[in-house]
């Protein structure tokens, strides 16, 4: 049986959706600088490619449930994928650009990018849909098709519409994404500084900060805050004493915790479900990164993030 989706559920999940739409609006222009978004609305329109690749949406989702029903962490992380590809430059698959010798570095080779996985998959529906429709769907499309349908396998059913019709992008620089992707040891100016220059907001912000609602993370990327907060061997105060305990269970080995393969779920609730329930636990001050916590510092933020 499907799981149900009750109201209180519903509410971030609509919103954090919309957010996807919002970041997807923002492009660049022939000087490389960002352009606000409502410049292009209007381009993108459901079933794009029902008349040149009817089954391209069904090819997706076959691949993507096959794929999640063997693994389920792969829901997380193909939506990772997405957001990362859609931060930098809008949702136009840059990400997947491979370096050219003798060129500036792309977006994969940019450190926050370096821990992404999912990249198999893509190639996969690619390849298939070349097969059946040569040229035809851009691997943006297939990026955000294949976010939809990871995130909605466990509930039987696609949780929101997506609207088609990307057109890929061509130029794919690592400094770039160094520079725009939010860091999670970032406090709430520097997010809020990022996100604006995105046309996004603290609503925004909040709400996509809701994406760790599902997946993991290593130890190594919020060890500090367990560890040596200040430079001093303290934890971050801000933290759920219990919270903290137990991630000091998990990654107890200093020695080791940068480099460490030891994960733990970005949300204390469940790393599988997509659901609220990363909203419920940062209001008990069990976010897990920096700029989780940093979410709190700000009343606004800690106001919206007490709505959902």
């Amino acid at each position: 049986m499907a799981k149900s989706l009750e109201i209180p559920f519903l509410f971030p999940l609509v919103l954090f959706l919309a957010v996807l739409l919002c970041v997807d609006g923002m492009r660049f222009n022939n000087h490389g600088h960002k352009m606000r978004r409502g410049s292009w609305e209007g381009k993108l329109k459901m079933n794009f490619y029902h008349k040149s690749c009817p089954q391209a949406e069904d090819i997706v989702r076959e691949i993507v449930s096959k794929k999640v029903k063997a693994n389920p962490s792969l829901a997380a992380k193909l939506l990772r994928v997405h957001y990362h590809d859609c931060f930098v430059r809008g949702c136009d698959a840059s990400l997947l650009l491979d370096s050219v010798a003798g060129e500036a570095a792309s977006e994969k080779e940019a450190r926050p990018n370096l821990s992404l996985a999912g990249f198999e998959i893509i190639d996969e529906i690619k390849s298939r849909l070349e097969q059946q429709c040569p040229k035809i769907v851009s691997c943006a499309d297939i990026l955000t098709l294949a976010a939809r349908d990871a995130v909605s396998y466990e509930f039987e059913r696609p949780l929101w519409n997506v609207f088609t019709g990307r057109v890929d992008g061509r130029v794919s620089l690592a400094t770039e994404a160094a520079r725009d992707l939010p860091s999670s040891g970032a406090n709430f100016t520097a997010l809020q500084k990022l996100f604006a220059e995105s046309d996004l907001d603290v609503v925004d912000l909040v709400a996509l900060s809701g994406a760790h609602t599902i997946g993991t993370a290593r130890c190594g990327v919020f060890g500090r805050r367990l560890f040596n907060f200040t430079g001093k061997g303290d934890t971050d105060p801000s933290l759920n004493p219990s919270y903290a305990s137990f991630l000091k269970s998990k990654c107890s080995d200093r020695s080791l915790r940068l480099n460490s393969s030891a994960v733990v779920g970005m949300d204390p609730t469940g790393p599988l479900s997509f659901d609220g329930g990363y909203f419920v636990s940062l209001l008990q001050h069990k976010g897990l990164f920096t700029s989780d916590a940093a979410l709190l510092t700000d009343p606004s933020a800690a106001s919206i993030a007490s709505v959902f």
